[in-house]
């Protein structure tokens, strides 16, 4: 991928980047809004609301009534507290300006309204208590004086004076009726006599406390009237309320800029599928075409892979063809030799046989026969018969078909054994004995292990299904390297068979030179060879390996430079695709 490829790949991530972000904020801007949340800040604005205006009422009531059932002492600072703090996290969590703007000045208002509301009920009730206490002691006192001889006008009109100013002033709370309220006590303190001190002491100390509870309860009064509690929760309700309206006006603007995006979007995503559609129609031809060559490639692969293995076979079958004209050479020289010696013993019997006919001829012939010419065959038959006895030539005969006969068995088992080996008259895959397999390939492999001690260590194995041909080329290979591993040509090959994990383990151990740890993971590498140059293809081990592998097996091996290498072949009772393996 050259430098422009790379910037237009870059440019068009960039791209689809930007394009996916302005989708993503468009549909962010669009979620609808949550009425659970607005209906936790209109919630609280309402209950205060409505806590303002029985706050009203309760100092409405309290200021004009004046009775047992005092309605002004419920306490809703609890409610209003909760409300505040519902509205406080409420704007933690929304994030409302008109919230966050407000609500200091609100939360202020509404506890000053909390404390001079609790305040006006203290006052309100000092002064009703005040008022009420008043008009006890004022009666008190008229009932003390009311036998006394002669009766006190004075006292007596005070004490009316005191009764109708203090509940006026209760009411109106002027600062006349305060005067006259101040002056009935006095007039009332100098006529009382001196008898009813105590009691007209009750009339001052509760006149006393009318007189300064009335004053803070008028004061708080009016501060309650200058509070705005009420209007600032109607002005943030209304404002929250424009907000929320605001909002969705955005959301809805943000809502046809998000349709008219996804329209542009959808026919940019029509114009890219078109292009990609023909793309790939473009794709699908090199994609074919190159399928065909990729194709073409691995046929001319396999038939080049085939090729080496007939060449790697050829070459194990030259090795194998040059031990079989070896071992057949001796028992050829048996025949040979032996056929010669029966040459020249045949033309004596021929001389023999025709002189006894010519015997026989006269014999025959009876009384017209020459007696002399009959004395002197006779004699000379006898004479050829005696030589024949004399050489032995009967015996001689004999040992020498002896010799032929056996010089002619040995080649048979040699052909024999090249038959069992290569399995060319059977069936590609059988039941075979591995322990048959090696027996017939050491025996083809005789000429190679002339100065090489091999010890058989063959057990009691099952046979197992495979291609004999094929397992026997891989004994071959590995007893061919194990052979070419000796120092001088002189060691140990030892054969072991067992069986092992569900299958048979052939082993494969010389004592020869070893294989470095460098090259160990090489050796089953096609072309690999350590071997000189024209002494091996570096395809025996490559193809032994996959010959295994199609049988379902495995072949390890464990090699130390200068003790020697084993080679374990595993191979399993029935391979797992019998039809596939190749002869």
């Amino acid at each position: 991928m050259n430098k422009s490829e790379v910037l237009q790949n870059v440019l068009l991530g960039l791209a689809s980047l930007v394009l996916v972000g302005v989708l993503a904020f468009l549909y962010d801007k669009t979620q609808a809004l949550d009425l659970r949340e607005q209906n936790e800040i209109l919630g609280p604005l309402r209950e205060l609301r409505e806590i303002d205006d029985r706050w009203d009422l309760d100092v409405l009531r309290a200021r004009l009534e004046f009775g047992a059932a005092d309605l002004s002492a419920i306490n809703r600072t609890a409610a209003a507290e909760s409300a505040l703090q519902a509205l406080d996290d409420a704007a933690t969590r929304t994030k409302s300006p008109t919230l966050a703007a407000g609500l200091p000045e609100l939360v202020r208002a509404v506890r000053e309204k909390t404390q001079l509301v609790e305040r006006f009920k203290t006052e309100n009730s000092g002064a009703k208590t005040a008022l009420q206490a008043t008009l006890a002691a004022a009666a008190e006192l008229r009932a003390q004086t009311l036998g006394e001889k002669p009766r006190r006008p004075e006292l007596e009109a005070a004490l009316g004076r005191i009764a109708t100013d203090a509940t006026q002033y209760y009411w109106l709370a002027l600062d006349a009726q305060r005067k006259d309220l101040e002056a009935a006590l006095g007039q009332a303190r100098n006529a009382a006599p001196a008898a009813a001190s105590a009691a007209l002491a009750k009339v001052l100390l509760a006149a006393e406390a009318l007189l300064r509870h009335k004053p803070a309860e008028q004061d708080l009064l009016a501060k309650l009237a200058s509070l705005t509690p009420g209007p600032r929760l109607d002005a943030m309700t209304f404002s929250y309320n424009r907000e929320l309206e605001g909002t969705l006006l955005e959301k809805e603007r943000f809502r046809v800029y998000l349709i008219a995006y996804a329209g542009a979007l959808l026919i940019l995503l029509a114009w890219f599928g078109a292009k990609i559609r023909a793309a790939n129609i473009s794709l699908e031809h090199r994609v074919q075409e190159r399928t065909r060559e990729l194709s073409e490639a691995l046929k001319h692969l396999k038939e080049s892979e085939a090729q080496l293995i007939q060449s790697e076979k050829m070459s194990s079958l030259g090795q194998m063809v040059a031990g079989v004209a070896h071992e057949i050479n001796t028992p050829l020289a048996y025949v040979k030799n032996s056929l010669g010696a029966v040459a020249d013993k045949l033309p004596d019997l021929g001389d023999a046989v025709e002189q006894s006919e010519t015997l026989l001829a006269l014999l025959q012939a009876g009384a017209n026969a020459n007696a002399e010419e009959l004395s002197r065959q006779f004699a000379l038959v006898t004479a050829r018969v005696a030589k024949l006895r004399q050489q032995n030539v009967m015996q001689e005969l004999g040992a020498l078909v002896k010799d032929g006969l056996h010089g002619t068995g040995q080649m048979a088992e040699i052909v024999g054994n090249l038959k069992d080996f290569s399995r060319l008259d059977r069936s590609k895959v059988t039941s075979f004995n591995l322990n048959e397999g090696l027996a017939s390939t050491l025996l083809l492999a005789k000429h190679l292990l002339k100065s090489v001690l091999v010890k058989r260590q063959f057990g009691d194995i099952p046979p197992i299904v495979c291609s004999p041909s094929q397992i026997n080329q891989v004994f071959l290979n590995l007893v061919t390297n194990a052979a070419q591993a000796m120092a001088n040509e002189r060691g140990t090959i030892t054969l072991t068979t067992r069986g092992a994990e569900g299958g048979v383990a052939v082993e494969v151990a010389d004592d020869g030179r070893g294989i470095p740890p460098e090259v160990l993971p090489k050796i089953f590498d096609p072309f690999f060879s350590t071997k000189e140059i024209g002494k091996g293809t570096g395809l025996g081990l490559s193809i032994s390996y996959k010959i295994v592998a199609q049988h379902g097996g495995r072949i390890d091996v464990e090699s130390h430079v200068g003790v020697g290498t084993r080679f374990t072949v595993w191979l399993p009772l029935r391979p797992p695709g019998e039809a596939e393996l190749a002869a």
